[in-house]
């Protein structure tokens, strides 16, 4: 399944920084764009892929997914 989130990215001196507007604590940095996009990328996929395992851990009886749907 693909989902888009929004890339906020900022140029820092240097260097780029940036972070993910939908979910908190994905941060990096990087000294190109393309460094920085490829950093926030993996960021982004760690911290789903962690959250999924942390939600099965912790609920070891019956999981619900569902998606939620909000307008901005």
């Amino acid at each position: 399944m693909e989902r888009e989130f929004t890339a906020v990215i900022q140029k820092r001196g240097r260097w780029y920084i940036a972070f993910v507007e939908e979910v908190p604590g994905v941060n990096t940095q990087g000294r190109t764009l393309a460094e920085v996009r490829r950093n926030l990328k993996d960021a982004l996929e760690g911290i789903l892929e962690l959250n999924r395992e942390l939600a099965a851990k912790e609920n070891a009886f019956e999981i619900r997914r569902e998606p939620i749907r909000v307008e901005v």
